[in-house]
């Protein structure tokens, strides 16, 4: 038996689905030069030529594609925003009512298998493809905002980014309301959002011995059927949304690197800087890509999660310790508190706020879902539903609202109770080195922030090239590794394009547009895992 059979047979009981398709029969195996391939025909074709003529299209006519971008964004975030708050609201139902139901002590891999990494591993490595660039570059910036928004004079009115009505004048509920507003898009919707993707691969790879293809998960509704176009239609959705998802997040930590360099060496940033700093990271990635998953980005996972937690403990330590903690509850109990009215799709006057900032985050969420649903399911065999959906779940969240109480909290107080308005005035990409320009070891703690962003980087493009490297192949997991190095210099030049034709307007963009069809896929595949858990011993 094959080592890719070896991995999606089943340990133990488990309902398996009868089909007469092989994994790779529709594979072109052939060589170029010393480089062997096997690619799935024809997503690979359509998804791969789409990408480069995108690529070429954008770089070649780089003062249209901006106001396209920008438009594209405001027009799907303003007509679609109740779709993508109602159909997150159902993936966070969907995955509470798994905890608490008999379905949870459903096991991934069948009733005897065991958990392939140490929870240390795999909680690591998930966090980090999850939200590691968007943490480190949205954890000061954002607070401020929905803070300063909230305490504005006009807060509340048609032309007002404060959310619901904000908070005019109070400074305390200002602060507790921006701060829940944060944590609505950084706490239990994006990761549920990632769990179903995650737990629907799993069952149906594991459990069911299909394809590790996002294919796989509809088998129930459309049958053999997904063999065919219809299943190249979901793999190659899958394809355009997993890297252009991924190009926001490069371009976003591109922004920021430069930013932390100029700050702190005096780097001057230009769109050529951009560029080179892309090439370099992506350069970086390919050493990841062929030392392969264990040996690349389980190790910088690890590396990133120990810096990540020194930084978060330092500004604990030394910022205002005694706020932070006191935050961490009391923004939790903000959070419970306005969440009911933060996540109605209806009846809001908070258009700025809900469609500049939730159906954004929501829609570059769903389009990063393919590739983080795929990897922690890749490292997730072994575990409960129950169990997987809680570590997926709850963790995360709890550890997403602590970043951002103490990062955001810190600037905060430096604006409310020292003066520092720097922060506040400073650009998106550059308020973390601001914030941290007032604490001691400033330099040191800005240097990590920078090195932190890079490897974020570098393990996004790394386990991204994996999973579009998976689904190109028919769900082979040991494709030649010339096809993932292919898929991680394009996700390099799709966010060289995008950052060159539009700027962060056009990465925006590029997530809104792709994530929305992919939403309808989503909710698809909450049927299926219903479909699929009921069927599996327990």
């Amino acid at each position: 038996m094959s080592d890719q059979a070896d991995m999606l047979s089943p340990d133990g009981e488990a309902n398996i689905i009868e089909t007469e398709y092989e994994v790779g029969q529709d594979n072109i195996q052939t060589n170029i030069g010393p480089f062997g391939l096997d690619i799935h025909n024809p997503v690979f074709m359509i998804s791969g030529l789409t990408i480069v003529a995108f690529v070429l299209f954008t770089l070649a006519f780089q003062d249209a594609a901006g106001p396209f971008f920008n438009d594209l964004r405001g027009t799907i975030t303003s007509i679609f925003d109740w779709f993508f708050l109602s159909a997150a609201n159902i993936f966070v139902i969907l995955c509470l009512v798994l905890i608490v139901t008999p379905l949870g002590k459903v096991r991934l891999g069948g009733t005897e298998a065991v958990p392939e990494y140490s929870y240390t591993g795999w909680f690591a490595m998930l966090f980090a493809a999850g939200m590691g660039i968007g943490l480190m570059f949205y954890g000061v910036s954002e607070p401020i905002s929905h803070f300063s928004s909230s305490l504005a004079e006009g807060a509340g009115s048609p032309e007002s980014w404060a959310p619901l009505a904000g908070a005019a004048g109070n400074e305390a509920e200002a602060q507790r309301l921006g701060m829940a507003a944060t944590i609505f898009h950084w706490g239990l919707h994006p990761w549920a959002i990632y769990a179903v993707v995650a737990l629907a691969l799993a069952l149906f790879s594991y459990n069911k011995g299909l394809p590790l293809t996002i294919r796989s998960i509809f088998y129930p509704i459309f049958g053999e059927r997904v063999w065919g176009w219809t299943g190249h239609i979901i793999d190659t959705l899958a394809v355009f949304a997993t890297l252009f998802g991924l190009a926001t997040s490069l371009g976003y930590g591109a922004e920021q690197a430069n930013a932390g360099l100029e700050f702190l060496f005096g780097w001057t940033v230009t769109d050529t800087s951009k560029v080179f700093l892309i090439i370099a990271i992506t350069a970086i990635a390919l050493i990841s890509v062929v030392a392969g998953l264990d040996a690349g980005v389980k190790r910088l996972s690890e590396i990133n999660m120990v810096l990540a937690a020194m930084l978060l403990l330092f500004v604990t330590l030394v910022g205002p310790t005694t706020e932070i903690i006191r935050g961490f509850f009391a923004n939790l109990g903000a959070y419970a508190e306005y969440l009911p009215s933060l996540s109605n799709p209806f009846g809001r006057a908070d258009d700025n706020f809900r469609q500049g900032w939730t159906s954004f985050y929501w829609a570059w969420w769903i389009s990063w879902s393919p590739f983080v649903g795929m990897f922690i399911a890749r490292v997730s065999r072994g575990r409960t539903v129950r169990e997987f959906i809680t570590c997926v779940l709850i963790i995360p969240s709890l550890v997403s609202v602590f970043w951002m109480t103490a990062f955001g909290g810190t600037a905060i107080s430096q604006i409310v109770n020292d003066g520092y308005t720097a922060v506040s005035d400073a650009s998106l990409e550059l308020k973390l080195f601001v914030m941290l320009d007032q604490l001691p070891l400033a330099q040191i703690t800005s240097f990590i922030g920078i090195i932190l962003v890079i490897v974020f980087f570098v393990t996004s493009s790394d386990s991204g090239s994996l999973v579009i490297d998976t689904i190109t192949a028919g769900g082979k997991v040991d494709a030649p590794v010339p096809q993932r190095v292919f898929w991680a210099c394009f996700e390099g030049l799709v966010a060289i394009a995008l950052l060159l034709g539009g700027g962060l307007g056009a990465l925006q963009a590029a997530a809104v547009s792709t994530g929305l069809p992919f939403t309808l896929i989503l909710l698809l595949a909450c049927y299926a895992i219903i479909k699929g858990l009921r069927s599996e011993p327990r």
